[in-house]
């Protein structure tokens, strides 16, 4: 005899799981939902997924220390295409839309896997994931071609977040561990799994011995720690005030620098002025007073042309606000810089003299045909003696005709063996950050040389070079580098050791518990007797949770 027996299944709504399998894959219905094996087509996505997660991630914390050196990369789109515009806006909003994008949809994936879902991600997602992988790559060839020497600041950051990193990257190994458990133990035993199993392992050990090739300054004894670098302002304070003008320097002043730095030329008529750019389109209204003429050499105007110009109006690179600092300035001082002139050499230094500092100067010679091409030297000293300026208070930088300026300070450009500075008669050394190892920086100390780092702009940075024991540092943020009283971290030796050794027992403690769980928690599963799940009739009320759907199954009597 048989008989239909109408029976009720129920299913329990599942959200989350909805949601995941919803947005990665656009599988919203359960009987879309698979907890086979994902196909090699699909695992190759995946991997095309961590790699451009990975790629991201560099380059988004390339952009983030590289926050040093914005104006510089500024400049040098400028002297490419001749227009002063902030260039990183549109690279750091696509970075972060980017790397939001892909980091949102690394997070459903490893969320399938921890589930035992099965891997397909929707084609609008893989064109997404193209699209900035695309992108990435180019902007790192783009950056290679115009900024190639900017990549050293990621090995010099590495001085000081590498401790830190460190311990992010080996908590997010150790997370990983949850899903690589669960994924060898449901599989089982098999060769592949077991390869999976012991590539893991060998990471995460590699990740434990990871200090042993970690080294910054900042791992020091306290008591070793040198006095705090002096700060030069780089063409006075260039994010307060336009750069190389008096109001720039003055701001430098109220910041606490102990020198000033600025950029000299001289005039067809022999007055040595401040402008860093070989013309004076971006710094000054030339295209407003001389059209005609706004390419030509900054060298070739003379004194009365360049002081009818205005530095410090609405063509500024300052007031197009690269520094996001614009508003902090009074209406006073709004209407001050709206009537800034270019600033001589002797104005300059006659600032410094009453504030009783200390200048630095990078001297730039005029071109061929200036008719003061061969006496450029002897118009800049007689500048810096009609200033009244102690001569030793003025640092010199070029490397030619230094025999007639044995008065001045000495610093050199180019780094050399101590034994050629000797011979030379310099004493103090200026070196790009990139060029200042800290093994350099010690040798020159200790054989008497002063050495003096630009551009020192992030305080990250600046206690970097205070921990290498570096005297001072230019800097076009001196109101930034004031705000830091101390090193941003320091450690003793046996302080890092003791971070390193409980970070690796903690992880090595919280993996063995995951194992266990997730053995414990399998084996629960697979020993779980089916015929208890409840497919027989039951009388429940229906809610808002729970979906009844009847089915009839037939039973065979007797």
């Amino acid at each position: 005899m048989v008989k239909h027996q109408p029976l009720q299944q129920v299913y329990e709504k599942q959200l989350c799981l909805s949601f995941l399998t919803g947005i990665y894959g656009c599988r919203w219905k359960r009987y879309q939902r698979s907890h086979d094996n994902s196909s090699k087509w699909e695992c190759a996505w995946f991997i095309i997924l961590c790699s451009t997660f990975s790629l991201l991630l560099f380059w988004a914390y390339f952009w983030l220390e590289a926050h040093n050196d914005y104006n510089q990369f500024n400049w040098l789109l400028y002297n490419r295409s001749g227009e002063w515009k902030d260039g990183t806006v549109p690279i750091l909003a696509t970075t972060a839309v980017g790397f939001s994008y892909i980091t949102f949809l690394m997070i459903l994936a490893l969320c399938h896997i921890s589930l035992g879902q099965q891997l397909n991600l929707y084609w609008i997602h893989k064109i997404g994931v193209l699209a900035a992988l695309i992108t990435t790559v180019s902007g790192v060839v783009s950056i290679s071609d115009v900024w190639g020497d900017e990549w050293d600041i990621i090995l010099i950051s590495l001085q000081s977040t590498g401790p830190f990193l460190h311990i992010g990257a080996l908590a997010a190994v150790t997370a990983l561990g949850w899903l690589v458990a669960g994924y060898v133990i449901r599989a089982g035993r098999t060769k592949f799994h077991m390869i999976v199993l012991l590539v893991y392992l060998s990471v995460l050990l590699v990740f434990y011995m990871v200090p042993l090739a970690i080294t910054s300054p900042c791992i020091m004894d306290r008591n070793s720690l040198k006095p705090r670098p002096d700060v030069i302002g780089r063409r006075g304070a260039p994010m307060l005030a336009p750069e190389n003008t008096l109001m720039s320097f003055n701001k430098a002043l109220q910041q606490g620098v102990s020198s000033l730095e600025a950029d000299v030329s001289v005039s067809l008529d022999g007055v040595p002025f401040l402008m860093r750019d070989r013309t004076l389109r971006r710094t000054t209204n030339i295209a407003k007073v001389f059209p005609d003429k706004q390419h030509e050499d900054a060298s070739l105007f003379n004194w009365t042309e360049i002081r009818s110009l205005n530095a410090g109006q609405c063509l500024s690179p300052f007031l197009s606000d690269p520094y996001w600092t614009v508003g902090s300035l009074t209406g006073r001082e709004r209407n001050r810089m709206g009537n800034l002139t270019v600033c001589s050499l002797v104005e300059m230094l006659r600032l410094t003299a009453r504030a009783n500092r200390s200048a630095l100067l990078n001297l730039h010679r005029p071109p061929p045909e200036h008719p003061h091409y061969k006496t450029w030297i002897m118009d800049t000293l007689w500048a810096v003696q009609r200033s009244g300026i102690s001569q030793k208070r003025v640092t010199w930088t070029p490397d030619t005709d230094r025999g007639r300026v044995r008065g001045l300070q000495q610093t050199s450009l180019e780094k050399l063996s101590v034994e050629e500075f000797r011979h030379r008669g310099i004493s103090s050394l200026t070196l790009r950050y990139s060029q200042a190892s800290n093994k350099d920086i010690q040798d020159f100390l200790v054989n008497n040389m002063s050495v003096m780092v630009y551009p020192v702009n992030e305080p990250w940075l600046y206690s970097v070079l205070w921990c290498s024991g570096v005297p001072s540092v230019s800097s076009d943020a001196p109101q930034v580098l004031r705000k830091v009283p101390y090193p941003i971290w320091l450690m003793s030796p046996y302080e890092y050791c003791l971070v390193w050794i409980t970070s690796d027992l903690v992880s090595i403690a919280i993996v063995t518990g995951i194992f266990i769980f997730q053995k414990w928690r399998m084996s629960g599963m697979q020993n779980y007797n089916p015929e208890q799940i409840m497919l027989s009739a039951v009388t429940r009320r229906p809610s808002r949770d729970v979906n009844i759907m009847k089915e009839k199954l037939i039973f065979s009597g007797p």
